[in-house]
């Protein structure tokens, strides 16, 4: 007998299609329902973050993870942005810039990667970091407010950065294929975010060029996570470290960020390369402008966090 004779049969098989759309559908309507819980809504808005775990990363830094509303919430922080953490210290309002480590592809939580800047350790500031001395003596529990999302710069991908000259301007719309980042110490977690976004969509043709300076070896922060994607990806992203005391079997540059170095491991000038730099005011005033204007990189290829 043919299907065409047998209404029951077609009545069957109606069912089992409208019940599989209905499956498909709801799975979508699901997943849509909770793709939309965002944690930052309104970049005006404080948000109370809850401590979840902190874990030490290296010597000076840990990882601080932050629970987000629900296990369904994202942060909903766009690439290229960061967010403010702000806290009551010793009688006064203290608000610090952090870049998470982690994604909007995250949910539930968000991880920062912080140096802890210890009372008493550095000559040039000692008193030490007070927010990050205040968030290493968080108990599990504790909350912080967050703000955000924060910052002049937005990747929308496949090369386009959006950047704004300043707070009140208009967003530039830049295309970059080559993109050069000049990262010191906790200035690598920006790149990384970045670097990330970008690796991780295969349409995305824009080459990722880093230039990663520290002090000491057991200062760079996020080195394997850096390492395994120059692995994964070795015509995509190429990684380079400076130390200014690096130890004698370093195969890696030596001292500041100079034009050598840059001449050897960014892209040239051109209309199509985009440097960012991000690390201490020093490294970044005294090191890379002067020898990038040297170079001949002009103001509209660079853009510093």
């Amino acid at each position: 007998m043919g299907i065409q004779q047998s209404p029951v049969l077609l009545a069957s098989l109606g069912v089992g299609l409208i019940t599989v759309l209905g499956l498909v559908l709801g799975t979508y309507l699901v997943r849509r329902s909770r793709q939309l819980r965002v944690t930052l809504l309104d970049p005006d808005e404080k948000y109370l973050l809850r401590l979840l775990d902190k874990t030490t990363v290296s010597h000076n830094t840990k990882r601080f993870r932050f629970a987000l509303p629900t296990a369904h919430h994202i942060l909903g922080l766009p690439v290229g942005k960061h967010v403010y953490l702000s806290a009551r210290i010793d009688g006064s309002l203290v608000i610090r810039p952090y870049t998470p480590v982690t994604s909007d592809e995250d949910q539930g939580f968000v991880d920062l990667v912080i140096k802890v800047y210890l009372k008493g350790v550095h000559p040039k500031f000692p008193e030490g970091g007070k927010m990050s001395q205040y968030l290493d003596s968080l108990k599990i529990g504790d909350v912080v407010e967050f703000r955000g999302p924060s910052g002049l710069l937005t990747y929308t991908g496949k090369g386009n950065f959006n950047i704004q000259p300043n707070k009140k301007s208009p967003p530039e719309t830049r295309v970059a294929k080559k993109l050069g980042m000049i990262a010191g110490g906790t200035g690598i977690t920006p790149m990384l975010q970045l670097i990330r976004a970008i690796l991780k969509v295969h349409e995305d043709p824009t080459q990722c060029f880093l230039l990663f300076a520290n002090q000491t070896e057991k200062d760079i922060i996020l080195r394997e996570d850096l390492e395994e994607l120059q692995a994964q990806y070795p015509n995509r992203f190429k990684l380079w470290f400076t130390l200014d005391h690096p130890p004698k079997d370093w195969t890696y540059s030596k001292g500041f960020v100079t034009a050598d170095m840059i001449q050897e491991h960014l892209p040239a000038p051109a209309d199509d390369v985009l440097l960012l730099l991000c690390g201490p005011p020093p490294m970044v005033q005294l090191a890379c402008h002067p020898n990038l204007d040297k170079l001949g990189y002009s103001q509209k290829m660079r853009f510093t966090y």
